[in-house]
């Protein structure tokens, strides 16, 4: 890398807001061999390449927008966030409320015997959006990516608690979570 002129930490390449080095404009990185603030995960890594290969054919027009990206343990229960921690959201200085949810006893898990399950979901009461969320249940996996959706588009709890879901599904939950 020092030979081309690459600068670069022990996170990867240093770059700048469109994963271009900010020390040799010929070179782009993403994933595991950028300095980037996307976390390591394959999902993210994927993405930061769509946006380098966009800005290398199409001029630096692009930028990452790690809004809403999940994360998940894929143990049995699964484990997974999106967003702040409710910390995080009380930092910010916003007005915070704090859904949570004993959902063991919930149909949707009773019904593969799960006695293990919660929602916790950070909500700006001003904004009535979601800041973040952390689930601990069967195909949790499933419903963080949902609500990851929701707060990269921006999406109010009260349009969520609108939407019809399949039955008995978690997403079905979803409303009552809020």
């Amino acid at each position: 890398l020092a030979a081309a002129g690459i600068d670069a930490t022990d996170a990867g390449v240093s770059v700048n807001t469109h994963l271009q080095s900010v020390s040799n404009p010929a070179v782009y990185a993403a994933g595991d061999a950028a300095d980037t603030d996307g976390a390591p995960l394959t999902p993210v890594a994927v993405f930061e390449g769509k946006v380098a290969a966009s800005n290398m054919l199409e001029g630096n027009h692009a930028e990452p927008d790690y809004r809403g990206v999940p994360s998940v343990v894929f143990t049995i229960p699964e484990l997974a966030r999106v967003g702040m921690l409710e910390a995080e959201a009380r930092e910010t200085g916003e007005n915070v409320r704090v859904a949570y949810s004993a959902t063991a006893d919930w149909y949707s898990n009773f019904r593969v015997g799960e006695t293990c399950a919660a929602a916790k979901i950070i909500i700006d009461e001003d904004t009535d959006k979601i800041l973040g969320a952390h689930l601990l249940g069967p195909d949790y996996a499933e419903l963080i990516n949902f609500l990851g959706l929701a707060i990269k588009l921006g999406l109010k709890t009260g349009d969520l608690k609108k939407m019809t879901a399949s039955y008995p599904s978690v997403v079905s939950d979803l409303g009552s979570m809020l």
